[in-house]
């Protein structure tokens, strides 16, 4: 199986009007009411968004350069104003977590770093790291009891020593669908498509392909190259079984591994995502309707049919002995364990058919992140001007962020917004904004003309809360915020395709 991600190219539906700039900065006289989250690393998983519009004039945002907006000084903001942008000093609770002490200096508040979610790393072919669930443990158990138990009627001289038998053929079943990924992975790779890992798991394995092929050719072929080596390995075996016995240890291994390889080339081909026949179905209606978007919604419904299918119809072809068993065998225990399968296996199905339309709606919607739009309006300041005065200076130019130049204007740091927060007002006109700034790092400045996934993966490179924002000449823009982009985010996924 394999799963991709990409972009698309479509237009955001709503964009303001410079009649209304950037909310203008509360004075510094009067704190601001806490009205949302603290700001955080964008992610697909981001806290819901309101429903402001996400402003998309260049003169809601303005320079560096301490010129006022449009709108008179110190004017409130409508109350459709766009969040991105505009949000006030203190839109978090006034000591939100990770908000650095009045004062002091230091790292922004980050995420944890992520624990590795892939399992067992097993090398890496090809420069792509293999990874082996912990879930698979569970079925090589499986396989090794169901597989030792047909043994034991075939073979049963082998005693106790058939698990071990078992065992091997489980090992050899998952090279197989090694083999199977590494189809997809070095198709991918031939198409300059990013592969993530590949992970062997519960049910197969699952190539993780970071971006969308370009064209349905490519993702015909990207999906049916898997299948295709399936069956050239079922070919291979079958083979292979010709010289040999059939009543021997090595007979009974090769016809195992001939069939399982036969049963998950033929699953594959299934016209369902998120198999590999649904990729196949969903490039067929791309290249018919021009439309990547139709071609995942057929194959995604597709998928969910297939999971009912699969559901209701496997314990039935159980029961009535088309799968090689007698109906009066196909009873108790056995009826319990293959409806749990079934169910299990229509789940996973059911699921990654949602997912494929969820990541579809992603790609759709990721163009209308654009760092040009969500920036914030900022103003220059010198390390050792007291907070109270940058706030005035900001809510005079209508800003809403606070960049700290040496002598010259060259940018040192950025002054971050939740320790801003965590100062009491009466602090304010002795507190240096150096002492709330974190210092710029190269992964800190953002071109202005970023956008989608491309944003996206600059900001994951280097966590922060706030990013310098800069034109292609080096003049500053502005400053992103982390929060900014992550409620565009979810914003433009809770859209309508």
């Amino acid at each position: 199986m394999v799963e991709s991600g990409g972009s698309g190219r479509p237009r955001p539906d709503n964009e303001e009007s410079a009649e209304h700039p950037s909310t203008p900065a509360p004075r510094a006289t009067a704190p601001a009411e806490p009205e949302g989250p603290s700001p955080a690393a964008p992610s697909p998983t981001g806290p819901d968004a309101p429903d402001e519009e996400t402003a998309d004039t260049e003169s809601s945002h303005g320079r560096t350069d301490g010129t006022p907006p449009d709108a008179p000084t110190g004017e409130t903001a409508p109350q459709d104003a766009p969040p991105t942008g505009d949000r006030g000093w203190a839109h978090s609770d006034p000591h939100p977590p990770g908000a650095a002490p009045a004062g002091s200096k230091g790292p922004p508040p980050q995420r944890p770093p992520e624990q590795p979610r892939g399992g067992l790393l097993m090398g890496r072919p090809f420069g792509v790291p293999v990874y082996v669930a912990p879930s698979w443990f569970l079925v090589a158990a499986l396989i090794t009891w169901v597989f030792g138990g047909q043994l034991d009627r075939v073979l049963p001289e082998l005693g106790a020593a058939r698990y071990l038998v078992s065992l091997f053929f489980a090992v050899a079943f998952y090279a197989s669908v090694l083999i199977h990924e590494l189809a997809h992975t070095i198709a991918a790779l031939r198409f300059k498509l990013p592969v993530r890992r590949i992970q062997l798991q519960f049910f197969g394995g699952v190539s993780e392909i970071e971006k969308e092929a370009e064209t349905p050719g490519r993702e015909f072929w990207l999906a049916f190259v898997g299948p295709l080596l399936s069956l050239v390995l079922a070919g291979v075996f079958y083979a292979a079984m010709q010289p040999v016995e059939p009543g021997t240890v090595p007979g009974v291994l090769l016809a195992g591994l001939m069939i399982s390889n036969l049963i998950v080339a033929i699953f594959n081909l299934l016209p369902g995502l998120p198999l590999d026949g649904g990729r196949m179905l969903r490039a067929v209606v791309w290249k018919i309707t021009g439309k990547p978007m139709s071609g995942t919604i057929a194959a995604a419904w597709v998928g969910r049919a297939l999971a009912v299918s699969v559901l209701i119809g496997l314990p039935l072809l159980t029961q009535s002995g088309a799968l090689g068993a007698g109906a009066e065998d196909s009873v108790g225990m056995d009826t319990v364990t293959d409806a749990l399968l079934a169910a299990i296996l229509a789940a996973i199905i059911w699921t990654g058919a949602g997912n494929s339309l969820r990541m579809a709606r992603l790609r759709e919607h990721l163009p209308e992140l654009r760092a040009r739009t969500l920036t914030r309006r900022a103003v220059p300041v010198e390390t050792d001007t007291p907070l109270s005065e940058a706030l005035r200076r900001a809510n005079a130019a209508g800003a809403r962020a606070l960049v700290v130049v040496d002598a010259h204007g060259e940018p040192l740091s950025l002054v971050r917004e939740a320790a801003i927060v965590g100062v009491p007002e009466h602090r304010r006109p002795w507190v240096a904004v150096s002492g709330l700034a974190q210092d710029l790092t190269d992964g800190m400045r953002v071109s202005a003309e970023l956008a989608g996934e491309d944003l996206l993966d600059v900001l994951r490179a280097t966590p922060a809360t706030e990013y310098l924002v800069v034109e292609e000449t080096g003049e500053i823009y502005g400053v992103l915020s982390a929060a900014d982009v992550e409620r565009a985010f979810v914003k433009a996924m809770a859209r309508p395709s």
